[in-house]
C-alpha cells in the first residue's frame, strides 16, 4: 500500500483526528491510537486498521513513554487545544529536537495563533467562522449546517491527512520533518474556494437559497416521490435540462426559460407535482441511461445494493457485519486495503506495540504494575 512503513501516533480525539488517522491506516500506515487509561469504551468509530495503546498521561512515566513513542515515529496527530502538549513537555519544538524527521500535525478548530486559538468550538462554529455557513440554507430560512461534514471531516481530517502526505513527500527530498497547523476554519474555507472565486461570475450574488447551487434553482434540488422517497436533480446545462423535461414529459415550449429567475418558484411547483406522480423506482427507470442528471436519493440501507455501487464494490462489510464506505480514491498499483476486523478496544495492543518499539517484557510488566499503561488484550478476544 502507498503508506506502508509509515508509523503514526494518533492521540485519541473525536471526529476529525480519528478520520485523519483512518485515512492513513486505510492506505497502509501503521497508526497507533494513544488512549487514556481507565476508559471503558472508545468513542472513536473510525478506528479501522488502528492499534490501541493505553497510557496514563497523568504520570511522569506515562508522559516519558509517549515521548519515546513519538520520537521513534514518522507522524504525530495531535487534536488538543493550543498549549496542552507544551504543558506536558511534548510540544512539537521539543519533539523535533529529538527527531528532526518527525511530522507533527496539530489539528484544531481555530489554528495555533489568533484571538480564538484557545477557544472551544465544534463544526458549526468553525463553519460559521469560515463564511460558508452564511451561504447554507433555503431562502427565507436560517443558515443550517450539513451534519458536521464540512469543517470536521473535509476541512479538518481530510485536509490534515493531505498535509501529512505532502510533508512526507517533501521529507524525501529534504530529510526534515515539519509542523502542520491544520485549522478547521481555514480548511473549511479552502474547501469552499469555488464559492469565493465564483462570486465574480454572478453565481452567488443573490440571497441565501436563491442561487443556482444552493436550492434556488428548480433544476438543482430534490423532489419527493409518491412513495415518500426523493430524487435528486442537477440538470444545469441546457442539453441536460432538455433531457430532464423529456423524462418528466413536459413541453419546453410551454414553460418559461430555464434561467428566468422570477419564474423559478412556479417551475419548482410544476416539477414538485410531476415527481410526486411516480415512485422513486419508477423515476429511476425513466432517467437511468439518460444525461438528465437525475438520480435517486439513496438511504444508507439502499446505497450498497445499487447496481453501480455494487459493480465498483464501493462499500465494504467488516467481520462484525458493519458496513462502511470503501477508502477513496482508488489507486491502480497500490490501492487501499481496509482492515475488516472490528475496531480496537482501548489498550488492546499495548504490549504488542511497546515490544515493537523496543521495550522489554520486564519494562512492560513494571509499567503495568505501576498503572502507567493498561492492556485489554484479553477483553478484545471475548
Amino acid at each position: 500500500m502507498a503508506l506502508a512503513g509509515v508509523r503514526v501516533i494518533e492521540l485519541a480525539g473525536l471526529a476529525p483526528a480519528p478520520f485523519c488517522g483512518m485515512i492513513l491506516a486505510d492506505f497502509g500506515a501503521k497508526v497507533i491510537r494513544v488512549d487514556r487509561t481507565k476508559v471503558s469504551m472508545a468513542l472513536d468509530k473510525q478506528g479501522r486498521g488502528k492499534l490501541s495503546v493505553s497510557i496514563n498521561l497523568k504520570t511522569a512515566k506515562g508522559v516519558a513513554l509517549l515521548r519515546k513513542l513519538c520520537v521513534q515515529s514518522d507522524v504525530v496527530i495531535e487534536p488538543y487545544r493550543k498549549g496542552v502538549m507544551e504543558k506536558l513537555g511534548l510540544g512539537p519544538d521539543d519533539m523535533l529536537k529529538e527527531n528532526p524527521r518527525l511530522i507533527y500535525a496539530r489539528l484544531t478548530g481555530y489554528g495555533q495563533t489568533g484571538t480564538y486559538a484557545s477557544a472551544a468550538g465544534h463544526d458549526i462554529n468553525y463553519l460559521a467562522m469560515s463564511g460558508l455557513l452564511s451561504r447554507l440554507g433555503r431562502s427565507g430560512e436560517k443558515p443550517y449546517a450539513p451534519l458536521n461534514l464540512v469543517a470536521d471531516f473535509a476541512g479538518g481530517g481530510l485536509t490534515c491527512a493531505l498535509g501529512i502526505v505532502m510533508a512526507l513527500l517533501e521529507r524525501t527530498k529534504s530529510g526534515k520533518g515539519q509542523i502542520i497547523d491544520a485549522s478547521m476554519v481555514e480548511g473549511a474555507a479552502y474547501v469552499g474556494s469555488f464559492i469565493w472565486k465564483a462570486r465574480s461570475l454572478g453565481m452567488w450574488d443573490r440571497s441565501r437559497g436563491e442561487n443556482m447551487l444552493d436550492s434556488g434553482a428548480p433544476f438543482y434540488d430534490t423532489y419527493e416521490t409518491s412513495d415518500g422517497k426523493y430524487m435528486a436533480v442537477g440538470a444545469i446545462e441546457p442539453q441536460f435540462y432538455q433531457q430532464l423535461l423529456r423524462g418528466l414529459e413536459l413541453d419546453a415550449g410551454a414553460l418559461p426559460p430555464q434561467m428566468s429567475f422570477s419564474d423559478w418558484p412556479g417551475l419548482r411547483q410544476i416539477f414538485t407535482e410531476r415527481f410526486a406522480s411516480k415512485t422513486q423506482a419508477e423515476w429511476s427507470r425513466v432517467f437511468d441511461g439518460t444525461d438528465a442528471c437525475v438520480t435517486p436519493v439513496l438511504s444508507f440501507d439502499q446505497v450498497s445494493a445499487h447496481p453501480h455501487n455494487q459493480e465498483r464494490a464501493s462499500f465494504v462489510v467488516d467481520s462484525g457485519g458493519e458496513e462502511s464506505p470503501r477508502p477513496a480514491p482508488v489507486l491502480s498499483r497500490t490501492p487501499a486495503e481496509p482492515c475488516l476486523t472490528p475496531d480496537p478496544v482501548i489498550g488492546e495492543h499495548t504490549v504488542k506495540v511497546l515490544e515493537e518499539y523496543g521495550f522489554t517484557s520486564a519494562e512492560i510488566k513494571q509499567m503495568l504494575g505501576a498503572d502507567v499503561i493498561e492492556c485489554n488484550a484479553s477483553r478484545a478476544k471475548l
